[in-house]
């Protein structure tokens, strides 16, 4: 099955004559009310959308990558003088080992593969998580907050002048896509069109590229992120240069993600599936070694490229002082009662915990 591909141009050009006054209903044309409604449907039917957005370009992509494979082969020495552990690995780098994936601490989710058939199930990962992570924070953060360990100062490393730049770039630039996209979304819901974009204003985001190393780890059928959710908004990605992600549509059907050229891919979170009342359920997805990860690999040792698999991810949040629980008509949906209200940075503060990144859980 291929994924809906949305070119986000037309839907721009069109809000770009309302900037400015947010509650103003953007009257829009029939097409783009179509396209609006083809982007809500696609997030509650597969938890997964692919988009173009003339502001996010190849080359910035290239420039970002290029940026993450050279921090991600220096030392595990020097990467870990970015990692803080104290502040639940919010920020900075995240060394291979520690981030476990959900499926082997959730009983729950375990009992729910059990019963799927044979070729939906996921790799069953051995233990935690053998990639890195670094987190970097874009956007303002609040000046007043109660959960101060999400909304940390960022961490710069040493040998990288163009580091804060780059960054800064490109998750400004992809924040604005999932803005764009959340627009939509709220329209195609038949919602005020900053129903989500008003929750998300001084949110925690976080640009949370991945590095894989392929050179130690390059064996088919190894698990980088094991089968999982998202716990924030809506979570985007850049092409990465090997393949290996695979998501689950609602249905249960897995799905291997191709991303052309040129497209971001846009996967839903646990803080939609909270303000649609479980509508939108968060995307179920993992990154494996596969086939064609494997052929990319051969690849790229007779070009002599990097065999870091670097994924462009940035982590769109709620508000950390917002309350999640479902908007508008969602809370007349059906299983809106399992969604109750909460502070968006006490509910990501139980969820770190389950996936060791905030101290030790019961689980």
């Amino acid at each position: 099955m291929e994924l809906a591909v949305i070119d986000l141009a037309p839907y721009l050009e069109a809000s770009a004559k309302f900037r400015g006054d947010s509650r103003r209903p953007i009257v829009l044309d029939p097409e783009l009310q179509r396209l609006c409604s083809e982007v809500s449907r696609t997030l509650k039917e597969t938890g997964a959308l692919l988009v173009k957005d003339p502001r996010c370009s190849v080359a910035d992509n290239d420039r970002f990558l290029d940026m993450m494979e050279s921090y991600f082969e220096k030392s595990s020495d020097f990467k870990r003088l970015q990692e803080r552990p104290h502040l639940h690995y919010q920020v900075g780098v995240t060394p291979e080992g520690v981030e476990v994936p959900r499926s082997l601490v959730d009983e729950e989710m375990q009992q729910k593969i059990k019963q799927m058939p044979k070729e939906s199930q996921p790799s069953s990962p051995v233990g935690p998580d053998p990639k890195w992570r670094y987190m970097w924070r874009v956007g303002p953060r609040p000046s007043d907050t109660r959960f101060k360990e999400l909304n940390a100062e960022p961490v710069v490393p040493e040998g990288f002048p163009e580091w804060e730049e780059n960054m800064d770039s490109w998750g400004h630039k992809m924040i604005s896509a999932i803005e764009a996209v959340a627009e939509m979304a709220a329209i195609g819901f038949g919602l005020p069109k900053d129903s989500f974009t008003s929750l998300m204003k001084l949110g925690p985001h976080l640009l949370a590229p991945t590095g894989s190393d392929l050179q130690s780890y390059g064996n088919e059928g190894t698990v980088f992120a094991g089968y999982h959710y998202d716990l924030n908004f809506l979570t985007i990605h850049g092409r990465s240069r090997f393949p290996g992600l695979s998501i689950w549509l609602k249905n249960g059907q897995k799905v291997e993600v191709k991303v052309p050229i040129g497209c971001l891919l846009i996967q839903t979170g646990k803080e939609l599936e909270w303000l649609t009342g479980g509508e939108c359920i968060a995307g179920m997805h993992e990154v494996v070694v596969t086939s064609r990860t494997t052929e990319a690999i051969k690849l790229a040792k007779n070009q002599n490229r990097s065999l870091w698999r670097v994924s462009s991810t940035l982590f769109a949040h709620i508000a950390s002082d917002a309350l999640l629980k479902p908007l508008g008509h969602f809370v007349d949906s059906p299983l809106a009662d399992k969604y109750p209200p909460i502070y968006a940075g006490e509910y990501v503060e139980q969820e770190l915990s389950v996936i060791n990144l905030k101290g030790k859980s019961n689980n």
